[in-house]
């Protein structure tokens, strides 16, 4: 298994569970993105820089990701891509994209997208926290103690 980051907007609070998972398992690693990101130094983490462009990371994620591949990623139509590719998904506040929740996800996402461009107010997602990382890091560790074998 290959761990994939979106790292267009890969939160802070993230990096230290993340790095410390790569080097405990010593799990391959590419963090894509269209500027330079830092997860942090390891010989298990490969830095992917693409072109600049509104899903140019995105691309390049499902063009790599094999069955079996986690990505990390907030971006709801790229889980779909890579749930379709037999992949995995977990967002940044740690939801498990599924064959059997993405579609929902996913349906919610161009709902509240077309809300917003027929002018409505509808705000963003609430600010990121430590609550949040925390959930990230249960699904994440639990993920990787039933799929993850070095």
């Amino acid at each position: 298994m290959t761990l994939f980051i979106d790292g267009d907007a890969f939160p802070n609070l993230l990096k230290p569970i993340v790095l410390r998972s790569i080097e405990r398992l010593h799990i391959p690693t590419k963090v894509i993105a269209n500027k330079k990101i830092n997860i942090g130094k390891s010989a298990y983490i490969e830095y992917i820089i693409v072109d600049q462009g509104a899903d140019e990371a995105d691309h390049r994620i499902v063009e790599l990701c094999k069955k079996g591949d986690l990505v990390i990623t907030a971006d709801i139509p790229l889980a779909d891509r890579i749930i379709s590719k037999e992949g995995h998904a977990i967002d940044h506040r740690g939801e498990l994209y599924s064959v059997d929740n993405i579609k929902q996800y996913l349906a919610m996402r161009n709902l509240m997208e077309s809300i917003r461009e027929s002018g409505e107010i509808t705000g963003g997602p609430k600010a990121f926290g430590p609550k949040d990382a925390h959930a990230f890091a249960n699904q994440f560790n639990a993920f990787l103690a039933k799929h993850y074998t070095a």
